[in-house]
């Protein structure tokens, strides 16, 4: 019973992810968005690309992951994280004293990591399910290629794609960033 109270007290993590990407949404979306069309452009939605328009637009698509995670991490302040994480790396007593609060934070709070962990997985699952089900059990495919919106040949993979990029991806990232904040007692309700 004591292990029960302390999760459902301590179920922070995933509230404010889920309040932080409903509060930053349109931040998030215009990244995802980004992402999105890179690698749907990728997948050859749009026609076939060159090998160096390929890098181009990885580098697109990994540059937009990595600003949502930077957003998220420095609590929509981009530079505090920057700083933070070059803190982080170049100072060896922040890096010893954030070890030893996500270590303690670790043994104390485990049965509240894992139920964190645990809803994630639930909404992750759930958001991918019904991804599969608008690119496989409806027409939007088919839609999307009789109108000349994609190519004709792409496959699934763009509407998967394109989908995930802008739901559980950017999701994962801001609760990636989110845990590090969490397990180092760090304030993620100021946002």
């Amino acid at each position: 019973m004591k292990y029960a109270a302390l999760i459902f007290r301590n179920l922070t993590w995933i509230s404010q992810t889920l309040f932080f990407f409903k509060s930053q949404f349109a931040v998030i979306l215009g990244l995802g968005l980004i992402a999105a069309f890179g690698r749907a452009a990728q997948l050859g939605a749009f026609g076939e690309v060159s090998s160096g328009f390929h890098v181009c637009l990885e580098v697109l698509i990994q540059s937009s992951r990595l600003l949502i995670f930077i957003y998220t991490l420095g609590l929509t302040n981009v530079r505090r994280a920057i700083f933070g994480v070059r803190d982080l790396f170049a100072n060896k007593n922040i890096r010893t004293a954030n070890w030893q609060i996500a270590i303690q934070k670790i043994r104390s709070e485990w049965p509240s990591l894992l139920a964190n962990l645990f809803i994630y997985l639930l909404i992750a699952l759930v958001i991918n399910k019904l991804i599969d089900y608008a690119a496989y059990q409806t027409c939007l495919y088919y839609k999307l290629k009789s109108s000349e919106i994609i190519s004709n040949k792409s496959s699934e993979w763009v509407i998967i794609l394109f989908f995930k990029n802008l739901s559980v991806i950017p999701l994962t990232l801001v609760f990636n960033a989110l845990f590090l904040l969490w397990i180092t007692n760090k304030k993620a309700s100021s946002f």
